[in-house]
């Protein structure tokens, strides 16, 4: 079982930007790949960056040239740096994590909101 521990979300006005990190129990070198999904109210899951074991990175077409996916591997920690934020960017945001046995595991979730 791995646990995905997930902070930075919070208010912030249209603009502006928001750091999320996502600490997982185990090491990041035995999960597959890691990412952020969110969801909205009424909305469906959507992916919104994702980097795998090897370092390489996709995001959603909504965010593109705006979020970007890093890692800290002394730290063990995936961020998701948010820039450039808009109102439809407040949703949910999950981190997720893949075992490499494809087993896929959530954390908890965080709160963006974006002003306007």
């Amino acid at each position: 079982q791995v646990q995905l521990v997930e902070s930075g979300g919070g208010l912030v006005q249209a603009g502006g930007s928001l750091k999320l990190s996502c600490v997982p129990s185990v090491s990041i070198f035995v999960l597959n790949t890691m990412g952020w999904y969110r969801q909205a109210p009424g909305n469906e899951r959507e992916m919104v960056a994702a980097i795998t074991l090897a370092g390489t990175t996709n995001y959603g077409d909504s965010v593109k040239g705006r979020f970007t996916i890093s890692r800290d591997t002394a730290k063990n920690t995936v961020y998701l740096q948010m820039n450039s934020l808009k109102p439809e960017d407040t949703a949910v945001y999950y981190c997720n994590a893949e075992s490499l046995l494809r087993t896929p595991y959530w954390g908890q979730g965080t709160q963006v909101t974006v002003s306007s």
